[in-house]
């Protein structure tokens, strides 16, 4: 019996080498670089070496366990080269190097925590980044330094014997080695860092990024990531938390790549969220009412509130009995997926902007976090706003805990909802996008045969008819609420929102009249 669960987890996958057949046979639990290692073993070269696999078509294969099998017909063709030479332009990479081996040899040593060489690690890449080291060894060390970060991943919490590793380390190869190696994160960055260019922000766009009329349509998803950048630097959170630059660059790009391309719920609305947010920090200046740990917790929430979303709301998610619906009791079921997924994130050292606050910081960031991305469920609209006018009626006091709890909450809620906020060339392109993600899901609901939300249903619902009601009811009452705290949104926020009111019921008055005139022509023919 137990032979035979043995045999069903081998994989044997069909090799050509040098115009011969060869054949290995691994374990599915094998790592990336036992099947290195057995490849190399196989070609008759060093386990250093560059291996590359080819499929008939020349196209590569990955070296990971769960490469695809083949057959002894269409075996994949192995391509070797030898470690390259160390030259002169290695020296200051190897030195680097050294250090690093020192100091993680020193630390298992002292049986320090892997939170310390996380630490170490950031350490040196705050080195790259300040010191500016040669573009050659900048792409070294970022390799060899993700291989080390692998390693305490899988390792857990378990020491890893870097002893061991330390050959491989100073050999000036392992950079082409392990870029084979497979991210088996539940959470994975597809790109590395920093793919996306360094921009200089003139002073003009510096300031206008702090208005609540930014155009957000005008920028490409490189040129968000480095706005989004500019604020963690420009509030001062990068040295509240004392985020590592490359991890902040590296964590936006993991928040980025979780974004699904839905045509409302997408990066660029994380954007434009976050924007909202930034603005309003600074049009309100929101550091008089809180600390810049609070702001941090308000601008992370911002960026993060509505990862992996699907496209499909939570009623959809309850109706057709999701796994998220089920996973969570129908309780907010896509908020409570926003705040896992950003932990998870948060969870990977590499992509861990918090990692070097301690754990007291770090409970009240994440307890904040998930506090404002769970008040964005539209269901709890009502009980978060009767909560709020609540204590302004008491005398709102931002030295009380659950009265600037509050406020976050009733912020954040404002930035999600802010498209009418902003000029009309900007937001009516938002109202399509909307529509269009409410149609796929009431076509999705009608052939499943689910209830179907009159204002989602393409046969009811019209651009007025969809947000005259919503900014009536919703959005003027919650931001004239805001200003009762916040006197300047009047002007800068509230008014755009009746004079978007008034458009939308003058087209909803030219629809009818036009609705009425064909509705003469046609009886008078």
């Amino acid at each position: 019996m137990g032979n035979g669960s043995s045999f069903e987890q081998a994989k044997t996958v069909f090799l050509e080498i040098n115009g011969k057949e060869e054949k290995i046979i691994f374990s599915r639990h094998s790592s990336s670089r036992d099947i290195h290692e057995l490849i190399a073993q196989a070609a008759g070269v060093n386990k250093h070496s560059v291996i590359s696999l080819r499929d008939k078509n020349g196209a590569h294969v990955s070296v990971s366990p769960t490469m695809p099998s083949n057959s002894a017909s269409n075996p994949y063709k192995v391509v070797t080269r030898d470690p390259p030479a160390t030259s002169a332009d290695n020296d200051a990479f190897q030195a680097v190097l050294t250090h690093v081996a020192e100091q993680l040899n020193r630390v298992f040593k002292m049986e320090e925590t892997k939170s310390h060489l996380n630490h170490r690690i950031n350490m040196l890449e705050k080195r790259i980044e300040i010191e500016g080291l040669k573009a050659v060894e900048i792409e070294k060390c970022k390799s060899e330094i993700s291989y080390i970060r692998d390693q305490l991943w899988n390792a857990q919490k378990k020491y890893v014997d870097f002893n061991r590793l330390r050959p491989i380390l100073t050999s000036g190869s392992c950079d082409h080695f392990f870029s084979s190696l497979s991210d088996e994160r539940k959470i994975s960055l597809k790109r590395d860092i920093p793919s996306y260019p360094k921009y200089t922000l003139s002073q003009e766009t510096v300031d206008y990024l702090k208005q609540p009329t930014f155009d957000i349509w005008h920028w490409e998803p490189n040129e968000m990531l480095s706005l989004l950048e500019h604020m963690y630097h420009e509030l001062g959170l990068v040295e509240e938390f004392n985020i590592n630059p490359i991890v902040l660059k590296r964590w936006l790009l993991c928040v980025q790549e979780n974004y699904r391309n839905n045509p409302f719920h997408n990066f660029r609305h994380c954007f434009c969220v976050s924007q909202m947010m930034y603005g309003m920090i600074h049009l309100c200046k929101l550091w008089e009412q809180m600390s810049t740990e609070d702001l941090g917790i308000l601008l992370t929430a911002a960026v993060c509130h509505d990862l992996d979303h699907p496209g499909y709301n939570n009623t959809y998610q309850i109706n057709a009995r999701t796994e998220l619906a089920i996973r969570y009791n129908d309780i907010s079921p896509l908020e409570n997926h926003h705040c896992a997924v950003a932990f998870q994130i948060l969870s990977n050292p590499d992509t861990n902007i918090f990692a070097n606050v301690d754990k007291d910081t770090f409970k009240r960031v994440r307890a904040g976090i998930t506090m404002l991305i769970l008040a964005t469920d539209m269901a709890r609209h009502a009980e978060i706003m009767e909560s709020f006018k609540d204590k302004l009626a008491a005398g709102f006091d931002n030295k009380n805990k659950d009265h600037l709890d509050t406020l976050k909450m009733v912020l954040i809620k404002c930035c999600d909802i802010s498209n009418e906020v902003r000029p009309m060339e900007v937001s009516e392109p938002w109202v399509d996008c909307l529509l269009e993600e409410y149609f796929n899901q009431s076509d999705r609901e009608k052939i499943e045969g689910l209830p179907v939300a009159p204002f989602m249903d393409r046969d009811k619902v019209t651009k007025p008819t969809a947000q005259i009601g919503f900014i009536k009811f919703v959005l003027i009452p919650m931001f004239e609420t805001v200003a009762k705290v916040f006197t300047q949104i009047d002007e800068v926020m509230v008014q755009p929102l009746k004079n978007a009111k008034d458009r939308y019921e003058e087209m909803k008055s030219i629809e009818e009249a036009q609705k009425e005139a064909k509705k003469a022509l046609s009886l008078a023919h």
